[in-house]
């Protein structure tokens, strides 16, 4: 199956914190019984082994040299939250702890230029660079952080370095530039000329659109930006039946390996996963023979983010986070939909999923897509989180057979039919202009349900993020009692617009 999303993981994140009362030692008193940090695959392997045994692996539950050993293997940058809330506005003395926080860093480091790579103007949140493991124990003692963790330790580069696992293939990053003739029975021709996947059927989303077709209402879309190269997401997004709607396309990643380095790419998809989810959610229902969306009159504002769905390194990391605070300051989007993700959870981005939240988003996130050495996770982060809704893919016909790379575990809030039995998934819009694809995997499902939300807010506009949500949950397979693996499973879109 193409394009299939490697995401992976989840994990919880806990805040905890030591008074900084506690912070007397000098850096000559301090006592380091670990003078060494540990090596790449000393780390990983500790990672890899926490989540088979726990289930799950935190920064905040690792050891004061461990933490310092993936900052100093992570190109010597720390994120760092402090703070009693991740919003900055709702922390009146945020500057000065974060004064406090650069003059212990000056203290412990020695010096007092070149710290700060970044403060987050919404979020209490920064960026610095941090050599040694005193700073790191001093900070991780004061009383205002919520947490230190490594900014830039690249675990799947690692993985790729340490076992030969490919970050940049395919089958790992989601990436991918074919087309694909698509079989005529995963298919059906709606007017004016256009394509509906076999899975809206199973969804009963075309006869939903006699009710919504997601007008009035505006999806974020974080991921690897948009093709340029891709009219009906550009000039033609108002081609046939689709009308009177924006598309908004925005850049927020830097494309380096250094962290210092500054200046976004652009906006357009240079991976082509972008492309086929914003495809799925809401394609125009266009007269040029190619698939529709589920939200056809729904506005997009799209987010290049990342180069891939693999949200390893800095830029990566830095990019959804302020994907998620801009879409939360954009009072015209009603939800964000992300087919990313991470194997442990990302401070930095934790906070920006909560910010969005705090603004009334509705989010949709990717419960994960594995093959070979990731296969064995659970739900991803961030679709972990309580603020996010998680998807994932089942079969066709099922609501609790997941498909065959797709994750499932109890934080999975719906599965969307996405997997047929001849090994077809989704059609979609392809890079280029005139072509089709198919795309699978938890990332088409969590594209797909982000539209069916479209189509229920256009037809209350209205309602709040909480109606909308129970909505959705009434007209799914196991309403009222979530499935313990698959939550409320398929939304019968029909009855959820009626």
């Amino acid at each position: 199956m193409k394009k299939n999303v490697f995401l992976v993981l989840m994990l919880f994140f806990v805040f905890t914190a030591c008074n900084r009362d506690d912070l007397q030692n000098t850096p000559a008193d301090m006592e380091i019984t670990q003078k060494d940090p540990l090596s790449a695959k000393q780390i990983n392997e500790k990672i890899n082994e926490t989540i088979r045994t726990k289930g799950r692996f935190s920064w905040k539950e690792s050891s004061d040299h461990f933490v310092w050993s993936a900052i100093f293997q992570g190109n010597k940058i720390a994120s760092i939250g402090f703070g009693s809330s991740f919003d900055r506005s709702q922390t009146p003395d945020s500057k000065s702890i974060e004064a406090d926080i650069l003059k212990v860093i000056e203290q412990y480091e020695g010096k007092s230029d070149r710290i700060v790579l970044s403060s987050d103007p919404y979020l209490n949140q920064m960026d610095v660079a941090i050599e040694k493991q005193e700073t790191v124990i001093a900070l991780r003692k004061m009383k205002n952080i919520r947490y230190v963790e490594p900014a830039d330790y690249c675990y799947f580069e690692n993985e790729r370095k340490l076992n030969g696992t490919a970050k940049s293939s395919s089958s790992s990053s989601g990436c991918g530039f074919e087309s694909t003739a698509l079989s005529a029975s995963d298919y059906t021709t709606v007017t004016p000329n256009a394509k509906a996947p076999w899975s809206f059927a199973k969804h009963n989303i075309i006869n939903a659109w006699s009710y919504s077709t997601g007008a009035g209402i505006t999806i974020g879309v974080i991921d690897s930006g948009v093709s340029s190269e891709q009219s009906l997401l550009g000039s033609s997004f108002n081609n046939g039946l689709s009308s009177g709607r924006t598309i908004s396309k925005n850049g927020v990643y830097v494309d380096s390996i250094w962290p210092w380095s500054t200046g976004y790419d652009g906006s357009a998809d240079q991976c082509g996963h972008g492309t086929s989810m914003a495809s799925a959610m809401a394609a125009p229902r266009n007269n040029m023979g190619q698939p529709v969306g589920v939200a056809y009159n729904a506005n997009l504002v799209t987010y290049r983010a990342a180069s891939n769905v693999v949200l390893d390194g800095y830029h990566e990391q830095n990019g959804v986070k302020i994907a998620f605070t801009e879409l939360g300051n954009n009072n015209s989007v009603k939800i964000i939909s992300m087919s990313m993700g991470h194997i442990f959870s990302v401070g930095k981005i934790e906070d920006g999923v909560k910010y969005a939240y705090s603004k009334g988003k509705l989010i949709f996130c990717a419960g994960g897509t594995s093959t070979s050495f990731t296969n064995f996770v659970g739900v991803i982060f961030p679709a972990w989180m309580a603020e996010t809704q998680a998807v994932t893919g089942v079969k066709e016909n099922t609501s609790n057979q997941k498909c065959d790379v797709c994750h499932s575990g109890a934080e999975i809030d719906f599965t969307y039919q996405m997997e047929r039995a001849s090994g077809n998934s989704i059609p979609v819009m392809s890079y280029y202009n005139g072509q089709t694809d198919y795309v699978g995997g938890s990332s088409v499902a969590t594209a797909s349900t982000a539209g069916i939300a479209a189509l229920v807010w256009s037809k209350n506009l209205s309602w709040t993020r909480d109606q909308v949500l129970n909505k959705m949950r009434q007209s799914a397979t196991y309403y009222p009692t979530p499935n313990s693996d698959y939550g409320y499973g398929n939304i019968n879109v029909l009855q959820a617009v009626q």
